[in-house]
């Protein structure tokens, strides 16, 4: 068998989990397709069952073994496990799934000890992380997309890993490949903060007939002008606070200083650029009064979004 006879995934992020372990399997079936796998949790084990699934199959043919929450086998089958690890069946491939943490540790590190192949699947907790997985995810798919297109479409489906791989998938399929803003938006126009963010986004970075696309294409789904008032006002507040913060605060310091995520202080700061301390003025005065008018002191309130966003590009300068 040419895959790793012992393999250990560590961590509880169960999509990467289950692809680890899918890995494993395709890898041992690309050589054997008749390969047995056999997938148990801890209460499918007694003492000496290891033995007997890692015995050679009267039929012939390799396995696969999966050992789902090592770290809950106890003291005699975690014996059990190493022993084997020291000795392993040629044609057996044995996956151990650990949590991770302090629990069961003794297989992990006896494993470790006898050089067992380890895939590292830890909790993708920070938004960096959720952004580089979506970038990766859209390759896979054959695709690509931008790092803030991959926030948007995050911000749109969420923290989920399998709701975020299935839109990636299902976004190159229908874009061809080609995953920008406008495509986000498009297959996920029920999501308001989204439209609206996206809107504010275009026109901070003065690029005006994009900004007013998606505002018409916003308005026309159903998104309520209310709305993406608030995502203009807090995109340009997003300047001012940035643009006021003290000169030498940096990183995650100033992130914490401005109570904002340190990816979109990144983000504020490259939209800066091109602004002044007076345009940023102008652009919270048209927000403020976009504000009014859309709550009852404008005839049309998709004129005077399209107005403002107008001005916010022309205070941009």
């Amino acid at each position: 068998m040419s895959v790793d006879p012992i393999i250990l995934i560590v961590g509880d992020e169960e999509l990467l989990v289950d692809r680890a372990v899918g890995d494993v399997v395709a890898s041992v079936r690309a050589d054997d397709p008749e390969a047995e796998v056999i997938d148990l949790g801890p209460g499918g084990l007694e003492p000496g069952r290891i033995a007997e699934l890692t015995s050679p199959s009267l039929f012939g043919g390799g396995k696969v073994l999966v050992l789902r929450a090592a770290q809950d086998l106890g003291k005699d089958l975690t014996a059990e496990v190493l022993a084997y690890a020291r000795t392993p069946a040629d044609d057996v491939a044995l996956v151990a799934v650990h949590h991770g943490g302090a629990k069961g540790k003794a297989l992990v590190d006896g494993l470790a000890k006898l050089k067992a192949r380890k895939v590292s699947c830890p909790k993708v907790t920070k938004m960096g992380e959720r952004v580089d997985f979506v970038r990766a995810e859209i390759r896979r798919a054959g695709g690509k997309i931008s790092p803030d297109g991959a926030r948007g479409l995050i911000e749109a489906v969420g923290n989920d890993l399998r709701e975020l791989a299935a839109a990636c998938s299902q976004l190159v399929s229908d874009t061809g490949g080609k995953v920008d803003d406008a495509a986000v938006a498009r297959y996920y126009r029920g999501r308001a903060e989204v439209s609206g963010f996206t809107v504010a986004d275009k026109a901070i970075e003065g690029r005006l007939a994009e900004a007013l696309e998606q505002l018409r294409w916003a308005l026309a789904t159903g998104v309520a002008p209310v709305l993406i008032v608030s995502a203009l006002a807090q995109g340009v507040r997003g300047l001012a606070k940035v643009g006021g913060a003290p000169r030498g605060a940096r990183g995650a310091a100033l992130a914490k200083e401005l109570g904002m995520p340190p990816w979109k202080v990144e983000r504020v700061q490259r939209q800066l650029h091109a602004w002044s301390a007076d345009g940023v003025a102008r652009a919270l005065t048209a927000v403020a009064e976009a504000d009014e008018q859309v709550k009852g002191g404008a005839a049309d309130p998709a004129y005077a979004l399209e107005k403002t966003v107008a001005e916010i590009v022309t205070a941009r300068g």
